[in-house]
């Protein structure tokens, strides 16, 4: 795995040979020229040109001299993830071209830590004997830059771990032993709840876990803030676990990426931990539903109707349709407390990715002002979503014959909109509520998103939550 806590970075005064590592606009011709020497004719000759996303590095009388990375300064904190492969083994100071750092050295630093960190992010389970790791390089920056950006790259290096554990390492009993410690770490308390308490609490949930022989468990934690006036905050995770699609069976090319499934209660889990590593001053609570959604004679049936923990009844239309399901009775019990806003995320539809493809996770929300907030602060962390609307007119495409509705719309179109508008149903009058629908998944690798699972919407959440709600 990662070893997520120990990121890839050290402070100048460690002691040993350092490097300078020059970061430049891409395009300065004059600085660059500057930089290269009289070595230039060669390293150009060599393929170097400038260009954002240009490396080189500056030959010396004894080895390595110091790098040069180019850049474009409005690009964010991902172009810097291309680094931990680039750079050799060492420790390197960077040093900012005046046109790359601006007025801000606090906010260059702050994109080259976190882009930087989560580029040098690596996941195994190779046996010692077959997996020698490359030495990384390391970034010599003081311990009082980079704050924010150290602890949002812990919390989605733990994401990605979590996501990327196979199945058979990674269930229900494992997800929420592994949120437990990771909150009460944080200094959150956490319950887990599981046998007849959960069937009892939540019907609904525990009807599409059912099916597996490894029993569902829901994580309930809690952190006060630090001030009685803290607005309170309540997050909502899908964490299916392993996802089969039930009797409505995915087929296997459908079926492969299962195990990230439970993205939705990652993202949270994530959110939650740099909320409270940040110390913001929030009372927090988070509810995750660790469930798997397999086959058995236990297993709910289409056709099956289901009593939520609002009391409403559904119809299975699909039981591959089984997000829904976890989240709604979670968002019940989160809405019972009236906090000030609700979060839930879960990788829903397929629909969503149809829609937005895999990088930008949709945004649903029954306030116009928050999802303008979530919005603005994707656009400023470089943490992009798209909203995508509650169209009141579909919610009738959701509506049974023989209960208060079904968990499959009767049309085969708008599919995010249509779980959007199921979820709704769960939300009271009244209480802010946003829904992301993400993918959770690198289906390749770029600078600062290795291929596996990813927290989409990490930064941004933490941006909108942290700039107040």
């Amino acid at each position: 795995m990662s070893n997520a806590p120990f990121l890839p970075l050290c402070a100048p005064c460690d002691g040993g040979e350092t490097y300078p590592l020059h970061i430049v606009e891409a395009g300065e011709s004059a600085a660059l020229s500057a930089l290269l020497g009289r070595d230039e004719p060669f390293l150009r000759a060599q393929g170097f040109e400038g260009r954002a996303g240009d490396f080189t590095l500056l030959p010396g009388k004894e080895g390595i001299a110091g790098a040069v990375f180019c850049i474009k300064p409005t690009a964010g904190p991902m172009p810097y993830g291309a680094l931990p492969a680039k750079l050799p083994e060492g420790r390197w100071v960077p040093q900012f071209h005046p046109q790359v750092q601006g007025q801000d050295t606090k906010a260059a630093l702050e994109e080259l830590i976190l882009g930087f960190c989560l580029g040098a992010y690596q996941y195994h389970l190779k046996g010692a004997a077959q997996h020698t790791p490359k030495a990384q390089p390391k970034l010599c920056i003081a311990a009082e830059y980079g704050r924010e950006a150290r602890l949002l790259a812990r919390a989605a290096w733990l994401g990605r771990d979590l996501i990327n554990s196979p199945a058979n390492l990674m269930g229900p009993a494992e997800l929420a032993a592994a949120a437990r410690h990771m909150l009460e770490e944080r200094g959150a308390c956490v319950e887990l709840i599981e046998g007849e308490a959960l069937r009892q609490a939540y019907p609904c949930l525990a009807a599409v876990g059912a099916g597996s022989d490894r029993e569902a468990v829901v994580v309930v934690g809690q952190k006060p803030g630090r001030s009685k006036a803290a607005p309170r905050l309540s997050l909502v995770g899908k964490g299916v676990c392993f996802d089969t699609g039930g009797y409505d069976l995915k087929p296997g090319s459908s079926m492969a990426k299962m195990k990230k499934d439970m993205g939705g209660a990652t993202l949270m889990l994530a959110l939650a931990c740099a909320i409270m590593e940040a110390e913001l001053d929030v009372a927090l609570e988070i509810r995750l539903g660790c469930v798997e959604n397999s086959i058995s004679g236990h297993a709910m049936r289409p056709g099956d109707v289901l009593t939520t923990r609002k009391g409403l009844r559904v119809e299975v239309g699909n039981t591959d349709a089984e997000g829904r399901l976890v989240l709604a009775d979670l968002l019940t019990e989160a809405a019972e407390s009236q906090p000030d806003l609700i979060i839930d995320a879960a990788t829903l539809t397929g629909a969503a990715r149809v829609a937005l493809g895999p990088d930008l996770p949709a945004l649903f929300s029954n306030d116009d002002a928050l999802a303008a907030h979530i919005l603005a602060a994707g656009r400023h962390a470089h943490d992009p979503l798209w909203q995508l609307p509650l169209w009141a007119d579909y919610d009738e495409w959701m509506d049974s014959p023989i209960a208060d509705c079904n968990n499959l719309s009767s049309r085969p179109m708008a599919g995010a909109i249509t779980a959007a508008l199921f979820l709704q149903r769960f939300v009271p009058e009244g209480q802010r509520w946003a829904h992301i629908d993400t993918y959770g998944w690198n289906d390749n690798a770029r600078p600062g998103r290795p291929m596996g699972g990813e927290v989409l919407a990490l930064r941004a959440l933490f941006r909108a939550v942290s700039e107040g709600f």
